[in-house]
């Protein structure tokens, strides 16, 4: 049976892809930087689905848990971070720390999933409609997003001698622990809505539905492909998120 690691699984879009892979046949992995999290994760489900440490910030970190992987057939990349502030006023280490986790934690997973990928395999990278949508406020996100969907297309070059497959997948604002706090931000989800043609948030599920199917045997003619789900909120604009988020943000 075929191995598949879900790196930042242990919620929200990386559970529910994780989830969708078990269901789908795979020995589904979960690493995340929260052991304690993947590992209850793993638990709810079920089955022969376990937990690894990884944090994608940490070279040594990533390499380690790619390296105790046999039969790995299918990666899929999920962490994801951001902090909201005019680039004028962004402080280095929100930058920093948005780039290291989305950008670089990017760079590492692909660099060593792909040494230890089976020939034939698929890695699929979480984006955003951030990698294609500016919006005011979210510079870095916008930025490593943007660096991580072009990473992809490199790394589908690289890899199509082996028939490893890298694609990614640009959501718009999903239901999860990450966009959660939004809710408490007044006018914000309803620019959200106002901007997204089928008019509502996304679920984790229809996330991880797309990248349960770039695993699988249907998507064997798909590399360096992009695909926008979001409801249609690339046809339009983001947020003010400047304006809107101006009284609750915060930066490290």
């Amino acid at each position: 049976m075929s191995r598949a690691v879900v790196v930042g699984g242990a919620s929200g879009i990386g559970f529910a892809t994780a989830q969708a892979l078990h269901d789908d046949g795979f020995r589904v992995t979960i690493a995340d930087v929260n052991l304690e999290a993947a590992q209850a994760a793993a638990a709810q489900i079920g089955g022969d689905t376990s937990a690894i440490p990884m944090d994608v910030t940490d070279e040594a970190s990533v390499a380690a848990g790619f390296a105790g992987i046999d039969d790995l057939t299918s990666v899929v990349s999920c962490p994801g971070l951001t902090f909201v502030g005019a680039i004028t006023e962004l402080s280095f280490a929100a930058w920093q720390k948005t780039v290291d986790v989305c950008l670089t934690g990017t760079f590492l997973v692909l660099k060593h999933a792909g040494l230890a990928i089976a020939e034939g395999g698929s890695i699929t990278v979480i984006s955003s409609l951030n990698a294609r949508q500016p919006g005011t406020g979210m510079g870095a996100y916008c930025a490593s997003k943007a660096g991580a969907t072009m990473l992809v297309e490199v790394a589908a070059l690289e890899s199509a001698a082996r028939r490893v497959r890298v694609n990614a997948i640009q959501p718009g604002r999903v239901e999860t622990p990450m966009t959660a706090g939004s809710d408490m931000v007044p006018g914000l989800i309803d620019q959200f809505t106002e901007n997204t043609p089928l008019g509502r948030s996304g679920q984790p599920k229809e996330i991880a539905d797309v990248a349960a199917f770039l695993a699988s045997d249907k998507a064997t003619w798909i590399t360096g492909a992009t695909f926008d789900i979001n409801g249609g909120a690339h046809l339009q604009k983001y947020p003010d998120m400047l304006e809107l988020t101006r009284p609750f943000a915060t930066q490290p």
